[in-house]
């Protein structure tokens, strides 16, 4: 949705490094927000974001020099509101006409708990995209990695061609070389304050997957990570600074069909992957985080 930022970015040159010609689509989509969301403060960088996409080059390893061969973007697509919604959009869903794309069974859990609509906005954005730009590959990052399954399965049910759930790639998060915090246009929401609080909700995480590793049962590696959340709003009022932390949630759920692990859950679990995922207020700013437990081999990349 534009405001690009270096995780953004990576998925650019993951895309130039595997492919003749890579596509990046730019729209702020109407339907992923809800009526009291931030839509209308959402940041839009449009002529940043062309620049920093102008100076992206990759030199993909050939046969001959690598000189030989520079891929940059080929195209961006900015479509208007009016083009990608022929029969116009609101946001309260409603009132919306048209036609609209829903993931049954897979979008209600996770951030469709505090978002309900989001991801049938996403499904009906992605899709109109999919078939403008009809992709061999697509590239989607993990922190959003709820929305990214839900795409696979989008693909899978309704027999995409381009891509093919196969090429719909998961790129791990990209992050805060000091401090861990995952990269998101939102960040630009956060006042200094908040900014030094806002790796709470990573930390949270690490300490239910360490908890995790060492046995702990997943009842109590969600109780490490809230433990966490708690400790950082204490010490950020010691601290006298101007920020308030309020946890949305933290859960453990299987990979395949999102549903949430039993308190008790330890031995089946150890058998799949469990997204370890999470959202956390930063007084108005809604970030979001995920940890993969288990093998990602055949999932990430």
């Amino acid at each position: 949705m534009g405001a690009l930022h270096e995780g953004h970015l990576s998925l650019v040159r993951k895309s130039l490094s595997e492919n003749d010609l890579t596509v990046v689509s730019i729209f702020v989509n109407p339907a992923q927000f809800a009526p009291h969301e931030d839509l209308s403060s959402y940041p839009r960088t449009l002529p940043v974001d062309l620049k920093l996409l102008e100076a992206e080059q990759v030199h993909p390893a050939t046969d001959g020099p690598a000189s030989c061969e520079i891929r940059t973007p080929a195209a961006v697509f900015v479509p208007s509101v009016k083009e990608m919604y022929p029969s116009g959009i609101v946001q309260n869903v409603t009132d919306q006409k048209g036609a609209f794309i829903e993931v049954k069974g897979y979008s209600h859990q996770m951030e469709g708990q505090t978002r309900p609509t989001f991801f049938r906005g996403v499904a009906t954005v992605v899709t109109k995209l999919f078939n403008i730009i009809q992709p061999t590959n697509a590239y989607f990052g993990q922190k959003d990695v709820q929305q990214a399954f839900i795409l696979k399965r989008l693909a899978t049910d309704l027999l995409l061609s381009h891509p093919t759930p196969e090429h719909l790639h998961i790129v791990p998060t990209a992050r805060d070389p000091t401090d861990g915090l995952a990269l998101s246009s939102r960040n630009t929401y956060l006042t200094p304050d908040g900014r030094k609080v806002a790796p709470t909700l990573r930390q949270a995480l690490l300490a239910a997957e360490e908890a995790w590793k060492a046995g702990s049962t997943k009842e109590e590696c969600i109780a490490k990570a809230k433990a966490i959340v708690e400790s950082n709003k204490q010490k950020a009022t010691s601290e006298e600074l101007a920020v308030e932390l309020k946890l949305d949630y933290v859960e453990m759920n299987d990979v395949k069909t999102f549903d949430v692990l039993e308190p008790q859950a330890r031995r089946q679990a150890e058998e799949q992957v469990v997204i370890l995922s999470g959202a956390l207020y930063v007084d108005k700013t809604r970030l979001i985080d995920n940890i993969l437990l288990g093998d990602t081999t055949n999932i990430l990349g």
